[in-house]
């Protein structure tokens, strides 16, 4: 235990996600070492995030306006919408450079155990969404991308049965199965298995 500030810094530290005791102790003084503007760079930057960063009117992604980038780029298509769990995950498909749509962020995923049911989650925004059409434009596609883990799956379940009732929309998932460049025998049961169901013909 170190005194007084230091460790009110490395017990903060030590509370964001991915950082354990260490890595926390290592970052405190690190930034005990650097010259002072750079941890006024830092405080700037933590600022920004606190006081500026807003979430988008359409999707609910984090966006610096009322809409995001993509929302408000007209060249996207409107007929297809993928649904995320949080903002990560749409800049992780993003990177592909394979999906032209737009997106739709819940901001979660369904947790029964922690308290997280529909209500805690952007369900209804989504079903109003397709409803009213997206932009006077009508939803053709629904692509649900939630994790593949037992509240993602049990999420995107409870979202086909939300979406079934919509005439013309057609829902997907993403496919999931064995990555790249991997050996059957490192893959788990789970994903073994979601490869079998998903094979496609040659």
């Amino acid at each position: 235990m170190y005194e007084g500030p230091v460790q009110d810094l490395i017990d903060e530290l030590g509370k964001l996600p991915g950082v354990g005791p260490k890595s926390a102790q290592r970052i405190a003084f690190h930034l005990l070492s650097v010259e002072p503007p750079e941890i006024d760079r830092l405080q700037a930057a933590l600022q920004k995030v606190r006081d500026g960063v807003r979430f988008c009117a359409v999707c609910g992604t984090v966006s610096d306006g009322d809409l995001c980038r993509i929302c408000a780029d007209p060249r996207r298509d409107r007929t297809m919408i993928c649904v995320v769990e949080e903002p990560k995950d749409v800049q992780a498909i993003e990177r592909t450079r394979e999906f032209r749509g737009r997106y739709h962020v819940l901001g979660g995923a369904l947790d029964p155990l922690s308290g997280v049911g529909p209500d805690q989650l952007r369900i209804r925004e989504l079903l109003t969404r397709i409803g009213n059409q997206d932009d006077g434009v009508d939803v053709a596609e629904v692509i649900i991308a939630t994790d593949p883990n037992t509240e993602g799956e049990a999420t995107a379940t409870y979202l086909v049965r939300m979406l079934r009732d919509f005439p013309g929309l057609t829902v997907t998932r993403l496919a999931s199965g064995l990555p790249m460049g991997g050996d059957l025998e490192f893959a788990d049961e789970l994903t073994l298995g979601r490869a079998l169901s998903g094979r496609r013909a040659l």
